[in-house]
């Protein structure tokens, strides 16, 4: 079964000042990232110092919202009650074309599917309050 992330009624994120900016970005459809302004590394998730250099001077920058499955598993029994509608659904860790990485689910694709490897771009969803994102096959 696809999961349809507009039945969710899922916890929602706790945004804070470093996050913030973020979970905005989500909200207009775009994936903002940080980026570091002494060596020009990406960084996710948000923080307060590189985790490259060190430095605080963290800038936030759009980011293409592409990448590749680096890992996935197929969850049959959530952990979370909230996420039991859309079960089974697919858990995959996501190389964005940036650099980092990003645990996120799969949309608009059966679990079986799924494979290490497959081109992703971002789908932004509305669940509840919030505006999610989630990946989908690029092609």
């Amino acid at each position: 079964m696809r999961i349809d992330p507009h039945a969710l009624s899922v916890p929602p994120p706790t945004p804070t000042a470093e996050t913030l900016p973020f979970w905005q970005a989500a909200r207009r459809g775009e994936l903002l990232l940080q980026r570091c302004a002494d060596c020009s590394r990406w960084v996710f998730y948000p923080r307060a110092l590189c985790p490259h250099c060190w430095s605080d001077r963290l800038d936030w920058a759009p980011a293409s919202a592409r990448g590749t499955v680096r890992s996935f598993t197929v969850v049959h029994k959530p952990g979370h009650p909230a996420w039991a509608v859309a079960a089974p659904y697919t858990v995959a860790v996501i190389d964005l074309e940036e650099g980092p990485r990003m645990l996120s689910a799969l949309v608009g694709i059966e679990p079986a599917e799924a494979r290490v490897g497959l081109a992703v771009r971002a789908r932004f969803v509305e669940v509840g309050e919030w505006t999610l994102p989630f990946f989908e096959p690029a092609g």
